[in-house]
């Protein structure tokens, strides 16, 4: 089972926008050796300290392998298809929420009887559309977008 389907609340912020712009860049590369993530961050002009809290994080979820010693750096744990957008924004702990009560429940001028607003629905569901999408949008797709 993918992450998206089990997490239906992730918060975009630059953490998670960094993520994936990272993720392009190292799948650009891979034809390469390792990539290090110094030559990343020369690239897409992202703090080296930043970028290795990601990529541990990267590493832990089994997005990115990484290889030690002279040469050393990163590499895809998977085919770039088979990495989607939510897999990246969800291993660097971001929560997608547009709901008031980050989807709990407790909602601000909540109905007394249950808890949640009026429109917690809607916003609930646009949580469930957006984790969907990028759930659908593979790392490979976006690596080709760059080449258009």
């Amino acid at each position: 089972m993918k992450m998206a389907q089990v997490l239906y609340t992730m918060r975009l912020t630059t953490k998670g926008r960094f993520a994936v712009t990272a993720m392009i860049d190292l799948a650009l590369c891979k034809e390469q050796r390792p990539v290090t993530l110094s030559g990343i961050s020369q690239r897409q002009q992202v703090s080296l300290s930043y970028l290795e809290q990601l990529f541990g994080k990267l590493r832990q979820h089994e997005i990115v392998e990484s290889v030690r010693g002279p040469g050393g750096g990163y590499n895809l744990a998977r085919r770039a298809d088979k990495v989607t957008v939510a897999d990246i924004v969800m291993a660097v702990n971001e929560q997608l929420d547009t709901t008031r009560c980050g989807g709990k429940g407790a909602c601000e001028g909540a109905n007394q009887l249950n808890g949640y607003c009026m429109t917690h629905k809607l916003w609930s569901t646009l949580n469930q559309k957006i984790v969907e999408y990028l759930d659908s949008v593979s790392l490979q797709n976006l690596v080709d977008q760059q080449h258009l």
